[in-house]
């Protein structure tokens, strides 16, 4: 990387992928401006506090402090910038597309700034956004700056790895000069640099995440077969997995995927697929299974207690992942609301999550420890395989529980020690 230019980059938005993409910039050696519209956001980053829990990224950013700054003022981060990376977020719009308002705001934001090369999308983006941005800087005067798509492939949790030791960067560029310089600009990354043109790249990222989730959906259809069959479902899954053509990566039976990027994306391939007169009948089904996966645990909770009127459950694990603390698209917030709308008193128990003042958080009970977020419990279910949950004394929450029925949402625990402690153990998939 000695010989690498530095160059300067703006990155617009201060989420979890601007962020990201912004340190991981900066360390291989460019100076980088974020810049974010949220004045909190920014006062924490500029005071040294990383506003998101990710590992590692705090660390990043301390390190390269020299190269990387934060502002909210617009013109200060444009300034002798040559590349522009666009890491806004696009949520669902109400007709579930994606809402790409923050893309066009930055679009918008750019006219006048003759002095860049190259405008870079990392946001997810329907198939053919990258046209519409074309026309959009050509007829702002910007016909002279490339345009490339650079989707990102970073799970949380492990986002600055995946950043720097990806399996692939793929680089969208209808202009090679554009493909050449983004793909210099990955010199140090520990991937190969796949160019391609700028839809198939936009479709990259949507089809990835489609199909990680469709195997998801699917061993957990095979988990509920498995279920009436008597088969077990992590014996299944492991032999399966040993195919490999198949690979064990995503047969994990559970409460369902949920946060930021398989539950908008999924739906927004199926949106966009819609739009061109095609449905998607795979990915239909798989957004079904994955929404009636929550609801089948607590049917099973009630097919246990009869009812669950005046039952109080627990729910251990809050964010749709270990390793974050991120409640977007939770399964916990499903299921919590569930439960209340049954009539149970919902008590919760998670290391990182700091859910929203509104329902249905406002209506549960947050405790420091599952110890006691169990005390009393008629039942709980592990939401979220949290490594802490490993190390819980079993045989004192089984005691601490007015009735100790256990919902094991992701098949953390051994089921014959949990049986042989005294719970009624059901978990997915297992006999």
């Amino acid at each position: 990387m000695d010989d690498k230019p530095e160059r300067r980059i703006v990155v617009f938005g201060a989420g979890y992928i601007g962020l990201v993409t912004g340190a991981c910039l900066a360390e291989l050696g460019n100076q980088v401006v974020v810049r974010d519209i949220d004045p909190e956001k920014i006062r924490l980053l500029q005071s040294g506090e990383v506003p998101i829990y990710e590992p590692g990224l705090g660390e990043l950013i301390a390190r390269n402090k020299e190269r990387l700054t934060f502002t909210l003022d617009l013109q200060r981060a444009l300034n002798g910038a040559e590349i522009a990376y666009v890491c806004v977020d696009t949520p669902p719009s109400a007709s579930g597309d994606a809402d790409l308002s923050r893309v066009w705001s930055v679009v918008q934001s750019l006219e006048g700034a003759s002095y860049l090369r190259a405008v870079v999308v990392k946001s997810t983006v329907p198939v053919g956004t990258g046209a519409r941005v074309r026309a959009a800087l050509d007829t702002a005067g910007l016909q002279h700056v490339g345009y490339a798509s650079n989707p990102e492939f970073t799970a949380e949790g492990s986002a600055v790895r995946d950043f720097l030791h990806p399996d692939r960067v793929v680089v969208g560029a209808s202009e090679e000069a554009t493909a050449r310089l983004i793909s210099e600009l990955h010199e140090g990354v520990d991937g190969p640099v796949v160019v391609m043109d700028v839809r198939s790249a936009e479709m990259v990222k949507l089809a990835s995440n489609a199909l990680l989730a469709t195997k998801i959906s699917f061993i957990n259809e095979i988990a509920t077969l498995c279920e009436k069959t008597g088969a077990d479902i992590e014996r299944v899954a492991d032999a399966v997995g040993l195919d490999h053509r198949l690979g064990r990566h995503f047969l994990r039976p559970g409460i369902g995927w949920g946060g930021s990027c398989f539950p908008k994306d999924s739906e927004a391939l199926r949106q966009l697929a819609n739009n061109t007169g095609y449905h998607l009948q795979l990915l239909s089904a798989v957004i079904e299974v994955n929404n009636l996966q929550k609801r089948r645990a607590i049917q099973k909770l009630k097919d246990e207690l009869g009812t669950l009127m005046g039952a109080r459950v627990a729910l251990l694990g809050l964010t749709f992942k270990p390793g974050t603390d991120d409640m977007r698209e939770a399964p916990s917030t499903v299921l919590a609301a569930r439960l209340l709308a049954e009539g149970a008193e919902v008590s919760c128990w998670d290391p990182m999550a700091r859910p929203a003042e509104v329902e249905p958080w406002t209506s549960t009970s947050r405790h420091v420890s599952p110890e006691l977020a169990v005390e009393g419990a008629d039942a709980a279910i592990v939401v979220t395989e949290w490594p802490q949950l490993k190390e819980v004394d079993w045989a004192q929450v089984v005691t601490a529980m007015r009735r100790p029925v256990l919902y094991d949402g992701r098949n953390l625990l051994d089921p014959a020690a949990m049986r042989g402690l005294g719970f009624t153990y059901i978990s997915v998939g297992r006999p």
